[in-house]
């Protein structure tokens, strides 16, 4: 295929991951793979695991929260600071000082994201069948 990016660009790697991925479940379903807990040594009383409720009270403060820091923060160091990051991400350059550049001007870790994936896009598995 020329490369390992073309072989990406074309689904071959994933497709392989995929294989590999569904002939060791059918070894584990056939017992050829053992995995603990899972075909063998199974526990009789599973406990259940608790999960976690976000109090709808503590969701409104924090929603407030927000609300209030975005409020009260300077626009100004806030906006060149994000657009840092961007500008840092299209240049290739190290993220970490600019990222914490951000954090100090009051910039949330979703709009940090936002700028990074402005650049770099969001990753979208490609599947293969």
């Amino acid at each position: 295929m020329v490369g390992m990016f073309k072989a990406i660009e074309h689904g071959f790697v994933q497709q392989e991951i995929q294989k590999a991925a569904y002939e060791y479940q059918q070894a584990v379903d056939r017992h050829e793979a053992i995995v603990v807990g899972v075909n063998q040594f199974e526990m009789d009383d599973e406990k259940a695991v608790p999960l976690q409720r976000i109090d709808e009270v503590l969701e409104r403060k924090q929603v407030e929260r927000l609300r209030a820091l975005r409020a009260k923060r300077d626009p100004a160091p806030w906006q060149a600071a994000i657009k840092a990051v961007e500008d840092t991400a299209r240049s290739g350059e190290n993220l970490m000082p600019r990222i914490l550049s951000a954090v100090e001007a009051n910039a949330t870790v979703g709009e940090i994201s936002d700028a990074m994936r402005t650049v770099y896009g969001e990753y979208r598995e490609a599947v293969v069948i």
